[in-house]
């Protein structure tokens, strides 16, 4: 039985990786900003842990909104990075791809924090779980850190600062900005697990 990871190149999903050490890790460039240097951790992960990585580019930006996408927040927006849709977007093209392989579970690195968006609850895994799962292929979704913060991920994975400081976490750019939801987190986590990123970047 395969498993697969859907591998944004971001702190938690770096951390599942190093934790779970999948058969198979999918990235997607949807449009989003910061494609670029995503794909770039995704790969440095993949490389080191010797995970099948697949990288597909399907160009959604017109359909996005806020930080990732360029533009002003959706009225609907919980926050300035909020996307659409984007999570059930992105396991649906991921298990089209995971189905074609034989892969039977897809992780998500969806952690305790991400619940401010309807797609970052555990009612939302169950339920893209029920849909893909009675489906050809009978996919199984789960996000094995949905019950942690991302600082207490990263101790159980194991994951060493030097690699943790590959994530990009930043919402608008490739290179980081500094500012952004994204960054603000990537420098509270490490300045909470007591890391120095002048040491380990």
């Amino acid at each position: 039985m395969k498993t697969a990871l859907l591998l944004s190149g971001g702190m938690d999903s770096l951390s599942l990786a190093w934790w779970k050490r999948p058969d198979i890790a999918f990235t997607f460039d949807y449009g989003q900003l910061a494609a670029e240097a995503e794909i770039a951790a995704s790969k440095a992960i993949c490389k080191r842990l010797c995970i099948q990585h697949y990288v597909d580019r399907v160009d959604c930006r017109a359909f996005g909104s806020g930080d990732m996408a360029g533009t002003d927040a959706n009225r609907l927006a919980p926050a300035t990075d909020w996307w659409p849709f984007r999570n059930q977007l992105l396991i649906t093209l991921a298990a089209m791809r995971a189905v074609s392989l034989g892969v039977s579970s897809l992780w998500l690195g969806t952690v305790k924090t991400d619940n401010c968006h309807g797609d970052g609850t555990a009612d939302f895994i169950d339920a893209i779980n029920r849909l893909t799962s009675c489906q050809e292929g009978g996919l199984q979704i789960a996000a094995p850190a949905i019950d942690l913060s991302t600082q207490d991920l990263i101790r159980l994975s194991g994951l060493p600062p030097e690699v943790l400081a590959w994530a990009h976490s930043c919402h608008t750019a490739n290179v980081p900005c500094g500012c952004c939801r994204g960054c603000n987190k990537y420098f509270e986590v490490f300045a909470d697990l007591g890391y120095d990123l002048d040491r380990v970047g």
